[in-house]
């Protein structure tokens, strides 16, 4: 396609991301689904204007994925588009935040339009999913394919999860099966290109678990979500609460189709370092535990014990030599590394 024939850049956006807009609206209209989000002006001019519901603090985060380092290129453009926000709407759920709006920011090597037609199905996919609207961004050319999202979202005042609260004698659990992600990596490096392979499903479309976090954003002492492997995230929960932990290594929840295809050993270290879960990690006083597991399992998920804050220092109870994923350090195992 020659560059006369090339969409432009407010083209593009008007084809693909501007899916739930009234193209024909006026500066001082929005649709009515922009109106039931909270929406008082969309896209189209500088900035969105956003309403907060009353009494609600605002939760942001942003978060930028680059083609081979937090996502193979060769995925299907539709499950790089659900990525794409997934681990950002996991951070939301870290913070027991009820998602609202969210920008992108998009760096394109070139124009492909059936790749934006897949890329924004998988986006807006999850965005419907969870009740979360678009509203602004920008589309540029550059060398690499990189997308940046900055999701925005509500939790009442005082009701947030954060990493602060761990108290000693807390129960520590996780609401779901860990390393699942680790193996679908390795299952790609492998040569396995079936999506809907059960590792490599939970690797390029991981479900964040918003619902969960927030049925129980009260009960629960601290938490966040499981983006750098298990002890990496453990151990930032610590510091941030002054304590320590000890793990049951046997407590572990393994996917048993992990077991089967890495073995026990690199099954245990998958989901200590694997990373890219997005599993709650919890603190919780073991009083709470019932009414917790009750309103996940309510939910169709499950909770998983799998230790206990101390006050002492440090992580005890499992032997790994792995440190989970840190940009810049090129010895550990990420996106982008060969497993």
């Amino acid at each position: 396609m020659s560059d006369a024939a090339t969409p432009g850049e407010f083209e593009l956006i008007r084809r693909y991301f501007m899916q739930d807009v009234e193209h024909a609206c006026s500066s001082d209209h929005v649709s009515p689904s922009q109106a039931r989000a909270g929406i008082v002006l969309g896209q189209g001019d500088d900035c969105a204007l956003l309403s907060p519901s009353p009494g609600r603090r605002l939760a942001v985060s942003v978060d930028t994925s680059l083609a081979d380092v937090h996502f193979p290129r060769d995925a299907s453009a539709e499950a790089i588009g659900h990525r794409a926000l997934a681990v950002n709407l996991s951070d939301l759920a870290a913070m027991g935040a009820r998602p609202r709006w969210f920008v992108l920011a998009l760096t394109l090597p070139d124009v492909d339009e059936q790749w934006l037609e897949g890329f924004a199905r998988g986006l807006y996919g999850l965005a419907r999913e969870h009740d979360i609207a678009l509203v602004g961004g920008d589309i540029t050319r550059g060398q690499e394919l990189s997308i940046t999202i900055t999701v925005h979202g509500e939790v009442d005042d005082d009701s947030a999860i954060t990493r602060h609260g761990a108290r000693p004698g807390d129960l520590l659990a996780v609401t779901g099966t860990l390393g699942s992600a680790h193996g679908g990596l390795r299952a790609w490096f492998n040569g396995q290109r079936d999506e809907r392979h059960p590792l490599v499903a939970a690797y390029l479309r991981p479900a964040p678990r918003i619902k969960e976090a927030m049925s129980i954003q009260q009960r629960v002492s601290a938490g966040l979500d499981i983006s750098d492997g298990l002890l990496a995230d453990l151990g930032h929960l610590c510091a941030r609460s002054g304590v320590g932990a000890c793990l049951d290594a046997t407590a572990l929840p393994l996917d048993q189709a992990l077991v089967a295809s890495l073995g026990e050993h690199e099954a245990l270290e998958a989901a200590l370092n694997g990373g890219d879960d997005y599993e709650l990690l919890l603190a919780l006083d073991p009083e709470q535990e019932d009414a917790v597991r009750q309103a996940l399992e309510t939910l169709g998920g499950a909770l998983h014990v799998i230790g206990r804050v101390t006050s002492e220092p440090g992580i005890s109870g499992v032997a790994s030599t792995g440190r989970g994923w840190q940009h810049f350090h090129a010895a550990d195992h990420g996106t982008g590394a060969s497993p």
